[in-house]
């Protein structure tokens, strides 16, 4: 078994899957529809950036073109050391094994907290957001990508997955705490219909996949995104 941080939140799709989470994040936003956003909402130029769940480092590299210095966090051992090796030729960047309702960094020494489907899924998520509270810097901002499950066919999908899932619910929770909704429609883009396969086996149950797979022909998803945003 790996180490785990403790109180961590299981992510079955990269925890258990990584290589294959490697194909999705290769296949999300070919046109930086999410980058153009969140540079529109905070650019991080010259800032202290931390990437809560950073996984295996996927976006460590386009912070730190910019930031003057980026921390990863991320609750897996081995998905942190992934990420340190795939950073350890950018001087800038640190990667330490952490929760996010234990963030492992001190008070007021972030600029932009960036969190990419990792733990803030709405109501549950108040620990964390307490944390991102301690550590974000007065004039800093947290920003938070997630599913938008109002839109789109992958939020169709979501809807079909996941039927209690009230999106009027969650952006109620993020309105009440004083995040801002930024809307994003972006687009999944596959090399191949294996690949498209292998995804959608580590997002959804079996039965699910294969039937999305089946409606969906190509290679190409329409998929929207919400980024909850707010400076403190």
């Amino acid at each position: 078994m790996a180490d785990i941080a403790p109180g961590a939140v299981p992510s079955p799709n990269i925890w258990n899957s990584p290589r294959v989470y490697e194909i999705e994040n290769r296949a999300v936003d070919p046109d930086g529809a999410i980058e153009a956003a969140l540079r529109r909402l905070r650019p991080w130029a010259g800032a202290a950036v931390l990437d809560v769940g950073c996984g295996t480092g996927f976006h460590l590299p386009l912070f730190a073109a910019e930031a003057a210095r980026v921390v990863g966090v991320e609750p897996h051992a081995r998905l942190a050391a992934a990420a340190r090796e795939r950073t350890r030729d950018l001087p800038n960047v640190t990667v330490r094994v952490g929760a996010a309702q234990a963030l492992p960094l001190p008070d007021a020494c972030v600029d932009v907290a960036h969190a990419r489907w990792a733990y803030f899924f709405g109501p549950g998520c108040e620990p964390g957001l307490a944390e991102l509270d301690r550590v974000v810097r007065r004039g800093g901002t947290i920003m938070i990508v997630d599913n938008d499950a109002a839109r789109s066919t992958f939020g169709g999908w979501f809807r079909r997955w996941l039927p209690s899932y009230d999106p009027a619910a969650v952006e109620r929770f993020w309105t009440r705490r004083g995040f801002a909704r930024e809307p994003v429609l972006m687009r999944w883009a596959f090399q191949s219909r294996e690949d498209f396969a292998a995804v959608l086996r580590i997002e959804f149950p079996p039965d699910l996949a294969g039937a999305f797979l089946a409606e969906h022909p190509g290679l190409e998803v329409d998929y929207a995104v919400n980024i909850w945003w707010k400076n403190r």
